[in-house]
């Protein structure tokens, strides 16, 4: 029987070791993860709704939600223009060229060279030839060359096979931390936009209750001057408009700031930067929400975590491949002379190959700290992956709290605030005939206003659950992209 081919077994042997990984196989670390959300039991009133495969939320676009198309205009010139958002984008750049310099060690490393000098020797050099005579060495000389050099190492233990992998895991976490500051911005521009649009109805409200206050206090004055009610009517009227007036310019300081930071969002000046009021009301739409299992591919913190855990444990495989030996290929070659004529003759040829083996025989325990080291960040990254799924399903289930129970709310209030405005206009009437003092007036004006004004405070307090509860599920976002974008730029970001 022929005996085996060494060099068959030798290759065997090459290719066998060419597929050791060091790495333990990657689990995703478990979480607690219920079957649905506790607030999305009755669905047939609830501002939400069981998402399906083809009624999720806007892939890039998802504030359209709300159709107001300001909105729209300012979250695109957000994508455009927004400062911390390019931050976040040359961050995920630098990862994208980190990974492409972890991929570079599966090549062989080539270079090339030239050189031409001219030398001195020394008279004392060591070793130096006979300084005269027939075989004296020159005490000058040139020297020409030209060469080629490559390098390669074996990846016998799966090391840079290892690097690579993590940094293809860190690119990909960079790519979702910069799906995530987006999408946090865009979330922080619509809460902003929609307590802006509350502030300009409230203003809108105290105007016209200025404006009832100011005829409230003219006829209270025309009752004074016809010796019908006292000054102390007229003083309780007037006080009723001074502070609502005071309120109105509150109102008008707290919708400055909101302005001024909507501005910072797009990257405008605050100075040259101003939104028209607009009291129209939004519709509270209603956001689709999928079920808890869901939300682990929607968040792209969560696969920000999740990537950054798979990469710690291949830096494990990294740490134990140096307990093992490395074996590298070197190879050289040119040409040399002493003249430049005839340089690529091959006399003047030189080449050099062969292999290269180190091994690490004591390092004080090194290696051992390096393994022991990655385990724990591993830990960390799974614990901090953890971590940020339980407190998303947190916020998932808090906005949905949210609007559940302000939507009740808001519609106690809408029934207080109408038996206020009734209650003044009885009071109105029982005051002009005379039945009632102003103080019957005064209380009811402001029974009426405060109970308007929680209700509007209340619809921006559910529309901002609502932008909310969107960032909670992730936006339009997907994990899918992660595979589909992990060498562009993610659609939608500032270019």
């Amino acid at each position: 029987m022929r005996k085996p081919d060494r060099r068959l077994l030798a290759a065997a042997l090459a290719l066998a070791l060419a597929g050791c990984n060091l790495a333990p196989t990657y689990k995703l670390p478990p979480v607690p993860v219920a079957s649905s959300y506790q607030d999305t039991a009755d669905q047939s009133s609830a501002p939400w709704q069981p998402a399906q495969p083809s009624d999720q939320l806007p892939r890039d676009h998802w504030w359209q939600l709300y159709h107001d198309a300001r909105l729209d205009q300012l979250e695109q010139q957000l994508l455009a223009s927004n400062a911390d958002l390019a931050a976040a984008l040359a961050h995920y750049q630098q990862a994208q060229a980190f990974a492409r310099q972890a991929r570079s060690g599966l090549f062989p490393q080539i270079g090339a060279s030239a050189n031409g000098q001219r030398d001195h020797q020394s008279d004392t050099k060591p070793l130096r030839g006979p300084l005269t005579g027939p075989s004296a060495s020159p005490a000058n000389y040139n020297s020409f060359t030209v060469g080629a050099e490559a390098d390669y190492e074996f990846d016998l233990w799966g090391r840079v096979r290892n690097t690579v992998e993590a940094g293809k895991d860190t690119a990909q976490a960079a790519a979702a931390d910069l799906a995530s500051a987006q999408l946090s911005l865009q979330a922080q521009l619509a809460d902003d936009y929609m307590q802006l649009r509350g502030l300009d109805q409230q203003i809108d409200l105290l105007k016209q209750s200025t404006d009832a206050f100011q005829k409230a206090l003219q006829l209270t004055e025309s009752l004074h001057h016809g010796g019908i009610v006292s000054g102390l009517d007229v003083a309780r009227a007037q006080t009723q408009l001074s502070s609502a007036k005071s309120l109105w310019s509150q109102t008008l300081a707290q919708r400055a700031l909101i302005q001024d930071a909507i501005a910072v969002l797009v990257g405008a000046s605050a100075s040259q930067f101003s939104l028209a009021p607009e009291i129209a009301p939004i519709a509270l739409p209603r956001v689709p929400a999928s079920v808890p299992s869901v939300l682990l591919q929607r968040r792209p913190d969560i696969a920000a975590a999740e990537r950054r855990t798979a990469a710690a444990n291949a830096q494990i495989g990294i740490a134990r491949a140096a307990y093992f030996p490395s074996l590298g290929l070197s190879m050289q070659g040119g040409f040399q002379s002493a003249a430049y004529p005839g340089l690529f003759s091959a006399p003047n040829h030189f080449w050099a190959i062969g292999p290269t083996l180190f091994e690490t025989l004591f390092d004080g325990g090194y290696r051992k700290a390096q393994v022991r080291a990655a385990r724990a960040a591993t830990d960390e990254a799974g614990a901090t992956y953890r971590s940020v799924v339980l407190n998303a399903f947190a916020q998932v289930e808090d906005n949905l709290a949210q609007i559940d129970h302000l939507g009740v709310a808001r519609g106690d209030q809408r029934d207080a605030a109408n038996a206020a405005q009734h209650s003044l206009d009885m009071a109105m009437v029982q005051y002009k005939a005379g039945a009632v003092s102003y103080l019957d007036v005064t209380q009811s004006q402001t029974a009426a206003l405060d109970a308007k004004i929680s209700l509007l405070s209340l619809d921006t307090q559910q529309l901002r659950a609502s932008v909310q509860l969107i960032r909670a599920l992730g936006g339009g976002w997907s994990s899918d992209q992660l595979a589909s974008r992990s060498a562009t730029v993610p659609a939608g970001s500032i270019r």
